[in-house]
């Protein structure tokens, strides 16, 4: 059943719809550079070290806030139902463990065991927007006495406004076209991010954070289903002229590109 019928009325089914959408965003950066961690770690372990530390960045930026204020604003209202109540404390301890996931990566290490750390800090995140997304939002949503969109009213780091609506947009794998330039990187033995067993809603998301995970002077290759172009000019707009763009294969079943940070 959707958030929408379990909804008590039109308001509160948008505002966790908002949630949801964040939650992909978040979910997607967060698979996008994991997988190039991953990758550093198993071809290049000397380039896993900035990749670490811009997934920390990101955790402190983007992920750990928002865990904050769902502790500080959905929890609370969740917790005062009593069919939610052990769901919450739950809820609160993978807060936990997520930050405790985070502040692994921050102590370093070596790229493997890095790695280790940041997958499983992947599929524990994943994990646990499935539980928000399907029975604490819902919950609220239903709730006659709580209004979900009277607690996100203004919550940034529970809806993502500070990312605009582009952002909004890319998550679902909206957009305009583009075009891209070319580059003359080597392609020998750099990360390959393959979209095409990714889901559509997740799909821009992820190459996002796995872009913005690319050292400069380095470079990654895209194997995405169709002509990326309307990504492609996303990415442009998110990091203007910072990526050369060489297509290596034009499909019928794969299109390959290079993605080269100068």
């Amino acid at each position: 059943m959707s958030t929408l019928t379990l909804a008590s009325d039109p308001q509160d089914a948008a505002a966790a719809e908002a949630v949801e959408a964040h939650h992909t965003q978040l979910a997607g950066e967060l698979a996008g550079r994991v997988t190039l961690l991953v990758a550093a770690a198993e071809r290049d372990p000397a380039t896993a070290d900035g990749v670490r530390a811009g997934l920390v960045d990101f955790c402190d930026r983007d992920l750990v806030p928002h865990a904050t204020a769902e502790e500080d604003t959905l929890y609370p209202a969740a917790r005062a139902l009593p069919e939610a109540r052990l769901l919450v404390e739950s809820m609160i301890a993978e807060h936990r463990r997520l930050v405790a996931l985070v502040d692994a990566l921050r102590a370093g290490g070596n790229a493997v065991r890095a790695a280790a750390d940041g997958r499983a800090l992947q599929v524990l995140f994943e994990e646990h927007l499935e539980k928000e997304n399907t029975l604490v939002l819902p919950l609220l949503a239903g709730a006659p006495d709580i209004s979900l969109a009277g607690l996100l009213a203004g919550m940034h780091d529970l809806l993502g406004h500070e990312h605009g609506p582009q952002e909004t947009a890319a998550a679902s794998g909206g957009g305009c076209g583009g075009s891209c330039g070319c580059g003359g990187s080597d392609d020998t033995d750099v990360p390959e991010l393959d979209v095409r067993d990714i889901p559509h809603s997740l799909r821009h998301a992820t190459v996002f954070g796995a872009v913005a995970a690319v050292p400069s002077g380095s470079a990654m290759t895209l194997v995405a289903p169709h002509d990326p172009l309307p990504l492609l000019a996303q990415i442009e707009d998110r990091h203007p002229g910072a990526f050369a763009v060489e297509y290596l294969e034009r499909g019928p079943e794969a299109w390959r590109l290079l993605l080269t940070h100068r």
